[in-house]
């Protein structure tokens, strides 16, 4: 899809209103059929839109996203509602009231912000993509809040705006991009525009080494159901803070500056980490919360002998621990008649679907469990057990 603009024809409006909800079986004989009546471009203008619209669904959810528009990358980059919502409430209660987002991509961060109140001036260089940004808000009701301008991020006056938001791109033609001063514009540069800013939020890769956030900032680890989504970096905050949210909630844990916990034996049960926890190198203070130590001083499992609730790690009840040995956790799983195995690994080169294939019995049994490929101490091991 080169052009919007068809779509947002009211011929191109009805054409989505028919194609809601294609399944991609049924495509071919729904573009033979609507072709009869209208040109080819169209039609498969609207049916790739409606494809990107299911696909959406998952980080706009349904209604939003059967009224928006996106372009393929804008699927795949742009940010989580419930993680935009999120951020866009963290700066509103900072008393921001309009905010340039820089690099806008579709929008989704733009509607956020609108959302809670804050006017937003939407900048992206790529036509298309800034042309579905305006869509986007006139689509969700929200075009008196957002201006959106097709422009070079690095030649916008931002000085009228309380904060400054920036997305960098951080893939390329090759897949993603590592390096944050390979960003596009790189960290180097968002950072001394959030430096110009009352309050400023950056949006960076989960992966961001610790040494590569600037002093003068916040840092802050985000999942969304388990699942790791970004890092933001914050100015105006707290400087030198380091926190990991978790959603929904949000619930939020901040750094003490604890030292690494203690090796200890296998206990009675086992804490896996927020994959934000673990990313934020909080570790220490989870286990605190849970008095437990670590498996291995490497790995970011934790033991302990209590059952403890934390929204912070999932709990799992240790049965077995025995060393690495296929052909003994094979008879283990028949001797507990086990049919459905879920394997997680830290520390170990074991792929999960080949321990499966090798492990399980060909008579699947009616029961469940969990083993766990680690290290404990230095020593290859595995545990067994189930969710606590």
């Amino acid at each position: 899809m080169n052009d919007l603009a068809p779509l947002l024809t009211p011929e191109g409006r009805a054409l989505l209103d028919e194609v809601r909800g294609t399944a991609p079986a049924d495509e071919l004989a729904v573009a033979t059929r609507l072709r009869r009546d209208h040109p080819a471009a169209l039609v498969s203008a609207a049916l790739g839109q409606a494809l990107l619209r299911q696909r959406a669904a998952a980080k706009f959810g349904a209604e939003d996203a059967g009224r928006m528009f996106f372009t393929p990358n804008g699927v795949e980059q742009s940010t989580r509602a419930s993680v935009a919502t999120y951020r866009a409430q963290r700066l509103k209660a900072l008393g921001v009231r309009s905010v340039a987002d820089l690099c806008c991509g579709i929008g989704g961060d733009a509607i956020a912000l609108a959302r809670a109140g804050i006017r937003v001036l939407a900048v992206d260089r790529d036509p298309l993509t800034a042309h579905t940004a305006r869509a986007n808000a006139d689509a969700l009701g929200l075009a008196g809040l957002v201006e959106v301008r097709e422009a070079d991020v690095t030649e916008v006056d931002t000085a009228s705006y309380d904060a400054v938001f920036v997305d960098p791109a951080r893939r390329s033609g090759r897949g993603r991009i590592f390096d944050p001063e390979a960003y596009s514009p790189p960290l180097s540069w968002a950072v001394r525009a959030a430096l110009q800013a009352p309050h400023a939020a950056l949006k960076v890769a989960p992966g961001i080494p610790h040494e590569a956030v600037p002093a003068e900032a916040e840092a802050e680890w985000i999942s969304d159901g388990g699942d790791v989504k970004e890092a933001v970096l914050w100015f105006g905050t707290e400087p030198g803070a380091v926190r990991a949210t978790l959603l929904p909630g949000p619930r939020t844990l901040l750094s003490r500056g604890l030292p690494d916990p203690e090796v200890r034996p296998v206990g009675r049960f086992l804490y896996e980490p927020d994959g934000a926890v673990i990313r934020a190198h909080l570790v220490a203070e989870v286990a605190e919360q849970l008095d437990g130590g670590l498996l291995d001083a490497t790995i970011a499992y934790i033991t302990a002998d209590e059952r403890h609730v934390t929204p912070y790690a999932s709990a799992y009840e240790i049965t077995d621990q025995l060393p690495f040995n296929v052909k003994k956790l094979k008879a283990l799983l028949r001797e507990r008649e086990v049919g459905v195995l879920t394997v997680k690994k830290r520390g170990s080169a074991v792929e999960p679907e080949e321990l499966r294939r090798k492990a399980l019995p060909k008579q699947h049994g009616p029961n469940s469990a969990t083993v766990f490929l680690t290290r404990v101490a230095g020593a290859p091991t595995m545990l067994l057990g189930h969710p606590a």
